[in-house]
Formats: C-alpha cells, structure tokens, sequence
C-alpha cells in the first residue's frame, strides 16, 4: 500500500475529504491549506498517512486499502434540496449573510435571507457545468 503511486482521482478524493473535515470543523483553513498543498504535491499512498492520522473518517479511498470510499446517499432523481444542503458554498453564503444583517443592523434583512438562496443557486449552476 504505502509504495503505490497516487492517481489523479486518488490526489482529488484526499482533497474532498479534507474539505468535508473543514465543514465539519475538525479543520481550520489553515490547516486544510497546508495539508491541500502537501497532498496536491504528494506522488506516493505513503505520503497521505500523515496528513490523516489524527482525523476520523472519512479516509481518503487510498488509505482504505483497496476498499472504496464511503459515498453519500443521494435520494433518487435531481434533488434541489440535496444540492444545496451539500454545496461547498452554503457555510460561506451563511456567514456572508450574517454579516449583512448586523453592517445593515437589520434594515437589510430581506438580502440577509436572500444570500444564502443566490449562493447556493451559483454554487449549484457551477456543479453543473463541471
């Protein structure tokens, strides 16, 4: 395991897993851009041990031994609600939209509801497309 080359989908997937810790909070945007870079440069499994160690699952499929990755379950069909609940967008389109209503002290309210919906609309569009 620790000598095999890492391939392009194996590099990408340790990267949607160290996202998924930062939206769950276990890492701050420090940590996931120092520990992105080192993953982005690394050839081998081997390198990807340690970036991992002290983090729960999910694991990167690489590091699971052969095994695949957990997937999330997606409900049948184009789910709008699944989109946006999963979309990378919606924490930063929360905090935005809390900052807009206490810099309009609540004058702007109706933007502060309306952000996060906008974001996600982008967010979702831009997934799409890829």
């Amino acid at each position: 395991m620790g000598d095999m080359r890492l391939s392009d989908a194996e590099r990408q997937d340790a990267l949607d897993v160290l996202e998924e810790h930062v939206r769950t909070g276990r890492l701050d945007i420090d940590e996931y851009g120092a520990r992105s870079a080192k993953v982005t440069a690394a050839k081998r499994v081997s390198e990807l041990v340690p970036l991992f160690d002290d983090l729960p699952s999910p694991r990167p499929s690489a590091l699971l031994n052969g095994v695949s990755a957990p997937q999330v379950p997606v409900a049948a069909g184009d789910n709008a609600l699944v989109r946006f609940l999963t979309a990378g967008a919606v924490p930063i389109a929360i905090v935005l939209a809390i900052a807009v209503l206490i810099l309009s002290r609540g004058r702007l309210l109706i933007i502060s509801v309306a952000l996060p919906l906008v974001v996600a609309m982008i967010a979702g569009a831009r997934r799409r497309r890829s």
